[in-house]
């Protein structure tokens, strides 16, 4: 009994060692939730789920915004083509071909360059069907070699109303682009996203990869020989999304996303040969939009410079180089004079209309290109000096902080997310009772009367959703009427997806290291 009560007792300091140990672990953990600032998955699962709110068409049964129903079911009707389906691009319910497309190259450019992060973050499903809904409309849209319809819909009728989709009784006219009225910018940008999106299913999918890439091909093809902006030929668009930048930055971005989808030197040497005709290496870029595409084509030349069989070409890639390292000096603010403005609080600021869309595909190409020169052990070159991947990616993190609450309102501009976000998005589903509540017809100037101008919160949460943001002081106005700060699009927050992804993987490595660190000191 005597042994027994003196073994107990030597055993007491070391089981109370553990007690206080584990309870040390729980009170750090406990602290690192309370003090963490951002949940990055949240805003990654978040982030998805906008994609769903903005479908048009027929939804399926594992839709996961409750408050959505099937619209624009007699979509092409009157033209005898089947476009129903593909995405609603902002508040309004016009379908536009160029930024829809330009939404599916980045979630699929996305998927490719953090398939693993995303693999990781259990959301890879959902990318793949936000890719797979945007590309199975394209499909439909490309009805035959030289044939792409390029907008249901138009955007001065459907303005002229306010009501939710399921309610739609504004045109559907619908309008093309053929042999006779070219469209080389929406060919090429929806050949980049076809491209793009058959590397993301190429494992998977094999055989809809394959349909992908072939309607890719002949998409490049009738871009490429039948020459012209598509707002010449949609001249309904021209309001809503024109051509600025014209087609050369789209016919060199689609032949990039073919050549990294084939292989094929035919594309590569089309990247090549035009570089400087068709301003490749020509223009110094501080913008990356639905419009001007040269940015994100100059980062990925970029990389081809360590592949050896490219060695041949590279005089042509340095200058691809040179003018992508323009863009992240830019952002950085680390070229001699022209650089992209910030607002006080640091955000990235291009200009006064929509500005986050800049913020957040500069913020998806500065995360891109730090883990390029990582990888190579290598700096950026900018006038004011050599700049490690670190600062970079740093950087990358400071603007996406600042989206989720890091700023002087310390609202999080991501809707849905955290404790304060936009409650007055201008969104027309948004801002009306859900079709599912009330199945009552709301007509075209009764939701203005009823639902645009009061001062309640939308009753539906457009969650995911990346508004306009706040000016050039940080400041921000809630209010669904301030268009330009208030409404959401789709190319918004599809570059931030693979980006939330990107810093949760490191959170979670830092998470691990910590506690590893915590664990060998403790003994």
């Amino acid at each position: 009994m005597e042994n027994e009560t003196q073994t107990q007792q030597r055993r007491t300091p070391k089981f109370l060692h553990h007690c206080c140990y584990l309870i040390f672990l729980f009170i750090f953990f406990t602290l690192f939730s309370i003090t963490q600032a951002f949940h990055y998955g949240d805003a990654l699962s978040k982030s998805l789920l906008y994609f769903e709110a903005q479908r048009s068409g027929r939804l399926p049964y594992n839709q996961r915004v409750t408050w959505r129903h099937h619209s624009g079911l007699t979509d092409g009707l009157e033209q005898g083509v089947d476009l129903v389906g593909g995405y609603y691009d902002a508040g309004d319910h016009v379908k536009f071909g160029l930024p829809m497309a330009f939404t599916v190259t980045m979630l699929s450019w996305s998927a490719i360059e953090f398939r693993q992060e995303i693999v990781e973050a259990g959301e890879l499903g959902h990318v793949m069907e936000a890719i797979k809904w945007g590309t199975d409309y394209f499909i439909k849209a490309h009805t035959s070699p030289n044939v792409l319809w390029a907008e249901v819909g138009d955007g001065d009728t459907d303005h002229y109303c306010w009501q939710r989709p399921e309610d739609m009784t504004t045109s559907r006219q619908a309008f093309k682009i053929d042999e006779k009225n070219p469209g080389s910018d929406l060919a090429g940008e929806t050949a980049a996203a076809m491209a793009a999106a058959s590397i993301v299913f190429k494992k998977t999918n094999p055989h809809y990869s394959q349909l992908l890439l072939h309607h890719a091909h002949q998409l490049f093809e009738f871009g490429d020989k039948y020459r012209g902006k598509y707002d010449g030929s949609v001249g309904v668009v021209k309001s809503y999304y024109a051509s600025v930048s014209g087609y050369m930055d789209e016919l060199l971005w689609a032949a990039m996303w073919l050549y990294k989808a084939t292989d094929k030197e035919y594309y590569f040497d089309y990247i090549i040969s035009k570089a400087n005709t068709f301003g490749g290496i020509g223009w110094s870029i501080t913008e990356f939009s639905w419009d001007v595409k040269y940015a994100g084509l100059q980062v990925l030349a970029s990389k081809f410079l360590m592949d050896e069989k490219h060695k041949k070409h590279g005089d042509i890639l340095e200058k691809y180089k040179s003018k992508a390292e323009y863009y992240i000096c830019s952002c950085l603010n680390k070229n001699n004079g022209s650089n992209v403005e910030r607002t006080p609080a640091g955000l990235l600021y291009v200009r006064q209309w929509n500005n986050m869309q800049y913020v957040s595909t500069a913020t998806f190409l500065l995360t891109i290109y730090s883990n390029f020169l990582q990888s190579e052990n290598q700096k950026l070159n900018c006038h004011d000096g050599l700049v490690g991947h670190e600062e970079i990616l740093s950087f990358a993190k400071s603007q996406v902080d600042y989206i989720l609450g890091l700023n002087p309102l310390n609202m999080s501009y991501l809707v849905g997310y955290g404790p304060k976000y936009p409650k007055r998005v201008h969104h027309r589903g948004a801002s009306i009772v859900s079709y599912k509540e009330n199945k009552g017809f709301i007509g075209c100037t009764q939701g203005y009367d009823n639902w645009y101008g009061v001062q309640e919160p939308n009753p539906n949460i457009l969650v995911g959703a990346l508004v306009g943001g706040p000016d050039n002081e940080d400041n921000f106005e809630d209010q669904r009427n301030n268009y330009m700060q208030t409404e959401a699009c789709t190319y918004n927050t599809a570059p931030l997806v693979g980006v939330f992804a990107k810093f949760l993987q490191i959170e979670d490595r830092r998470l691990v290291h910590d506690s590893d660190s915590l664990l060998v000191a403790s003994f």
